[in-house]
């Protein structure tokens, strides 16, 4: 059975003419609807021109176009330029055509008989071509085999308009997301999955944009709660005038070969933290598991150890991924002006305040907020920080109304909080409220393998930015910066190796290109470093992949000297 809809403007004049036409044309063969954008009662006249074609017009009364699924229909016959514009080309969406009519200038109810009978006659001529059977089967199959061939496609597919109706969903979009198709098919795209399946990353969140292909990594969260890690790609769908009518979205399951590759300690870098040793992938970890949760993090390390990018990773990772994550430096900012750009202030407020300004937590509001050295508040900032977090509320500065927001709390700080609270330096109440969930990075001393990782990161970052040819490090420079304390991190290292930029006009960077501090420190007899522990062979292959099959570096990577690594592999029989 094929389904034809005949959409008009109004649906009370040309639409059902067409659709009882088409009825008694097609006898059993075809199912046919009509529907209009408006919908009023049936004129006398139109209800007279039919039943001169002993037609019965009570037997097809015209519907609004809200009550028909277009999923549902094979074929749709539009009547105007506004009704063909309800109907963009999608996959999902049925075969169309077009039969632009001029739109006739008086109210239905005024139309003469003469014009309608003339309309009847037209769309009768019209409707003998249509209804030939080959030609009506085949635009109708049009939908059926693009169904066919996007259940075929092993990533999931959605399609959805500029309004967000969703109009196509494959069978891999099912598997991938635990929703079913016919439970998605017309709605939109936000009520269907909660939170948003993009993660608040959706570019139609304040209306249909403009875009020709956009494509991220992100996580979502399944119709049973799963968390899946997939990579998505959106692209713009046109119509002949290369106007915006939807976007095909494509989905990528990648979360198996991401546990495989943390399995095999194959990651390398995670939301731009580069880092393989074992204590990193425990870090990465816990920045997956706290994906489903809001719950506050507090993040501990030395100063330079990336503790921003953390929070932004943990962000990223969450439901909240999209929205804004406003990062505040708690111990750059006065007292006075910290509480200013935390909660904003009114006008008049105080000397300066010349308009209302919103504060740092309400253009979080959806998002995540990350406090920085939070361990530099003062205690009446302590007190205003707990009491937002307690209530989900506060006052602008100046101001008598409470600010209702959603945010999550992300903090960082280089101090021991633990010990601050004991010395009554930080409110008790403050650091369980910050600290549901603690996170403590560790120094780049005590991952030395990092190392080798994140100079070759930085050489590369800056031959780009620098425009330079600058390619690699010598097996000696590479050996001082792994001898040396780093008690800057990550910082410091990068700041070595941007000095070395400036000093080196060579391809690579020698020993004598490095900071002053890291040669003269070399001057200095280094405690010898105590091993890793014994030797074995998972270690050292890991060790020689990361180093390229270089033997001094892997020995150095393992904290063994050659001879050491050589007597191993020859005993072990590793290659």
């Amino acid at each position: 059975m094929i389904r034809v809809l005949f959409l008009d403007t109004r649906g009370c004049c040309r639409s059902p003419i067409a659709a009882c036409l088409a009825r008694q044309m097609s006898q059993a063969r075809v199912t046919v609807m009509c529907a209009g954008l408006e919908v009023t009662q049936m004129p006398d006249t139109v209800a007279q021109v039919l039943r001169e074609e002993e037609i019965d017009p009570a037997v097809l009364q015209p519907v609004g176009i809200e009550d028909i699924s277009l999923s549902s229909v094979d074929l749709v016959v539009t009547l105007s330029d506004e009704a063909a514009r309800h109907c963009p080309m999608l996959p999902g969406m049925p075969a169309m055509v077009r039969w632009d009519f001029p739109e006739l200038n008086s109210l239905p109810e005024r139309h003469s008989l003469e014009v309608l009978r003339d309309l009847r006659d037209n769309l009768r001529k019209r409707m003998q071509s249509l209804m030939l059977p080959g030609w009506i089967n085949a635009m109708a199959n049009l939908k059926r085999n693009n169904e066919v061939m996007m259940d075929h496609i092993p990533e999931g597919l959605i399609v959805h308009t500029n309004e967000r109706i969703i109009t196509a969903f494959n069978h891999a979009a099912e598997r991938i997301t635990g929703y079913n198709r016919d439970d998605v098919i017309g709605r939109d795209c936000h009520e269907v999955f909660e939170g948003n399946l993009c993660g608040n990353k959706c570019s139609f969140c304040e209306g249909a944009p403009n875009f020709d292909h956009v494509e991220y990594p992100m996580k979502i969260t399944t119709r049973d709660g799963a968390q899946k890690r997939v990579e998505m790609s959106v692209r713009s769908m046109r119509d002949e005038h290369g106007q915006m009518q939807g976007v095909l979205a494509c989905l990528r399951d990648v979360t198996e070969v991401t546990h495989l590759r943390q399995r095999l300690r194959q990651v390398h870098s995670f939301h731009g933290i580069i880092g393989n040793d074992e204590k990193m992938h425990v870090i990465y970890e816990l920045i997956g598991d706290l994906a489903v949760s809001d719950c506050p993090v507090l993040i501990q390390g030395e100063s330079g150890t990336g503790k921003e990018l953390v929070a932004a990773a943990i962000h990223e990772e969450g439901r909240r991924a999209g929205r804004a994550f406003v990062p505040v430096n708690c111990g750059a900012l006065p007292e006075g002006i910290l509480e200013s750009e935390l909660f904003g202030h009114v006008k008049g407020a105080f000397t300066g305040a010349i308009r209302d300004k919103k504060g740092r937590f309400e253009l979080a509001d959806g998002g995540t907020i990350f406090l920085d050295e939070v361990g530099e508040l003062s205690p009446s900032m302590q007190v205003k920080l707990l009491r937002v977090l307690q209530e989900h509320s506060f006052e602008r500065v100046g101001g008598e109304k409470p600010v209702k927001i959603d945010v999550r709390i992300l903090s960082a700080t280089n101090r021991d909080l633990r010990e601050m609270v004991q010395k009554g330096r930080f409110r008790e109440d403050l650091f369980y409220r910050l600290c549901v969930v603690p996170l403590t990075l560790p120094p780049l001393r005590e991952r030395r393998n990092d190392i080798v990782l994140l100079v070759r990161h930085f050489i590369e970052r800056l031959s780009k930015d620098a425009d330079r040819n600058i390619v690699s490090i010598s097996d000696e420079a590479l050996h001082a910066m792994m001898d040396y304390p780093w008690p800057g991190n990550i910082r410091e290292l990068q700041n070595a190796i941007q000095y070395a930029f400036v000093k080196c006009r060579e391809s690579q960077i020698q020993l004598e290109h490095l900071p002053p501090e890291l040669r003269a420190a070399l001057q200095t007899p280094l405690p010898r470093r105590r091993r890793r522990g014994k030797l074995d062979t998972r270690r050292v292959k890991d060790a020689l992949k990361q180093a390229d099959g270089n033997k001094v570096k892997a020995a150095q990577l393992l904290g063994v000297g050659r001879a050491t690594l050589y007597r191993f592999m020859d005993r072990e029989g590793v290659k």
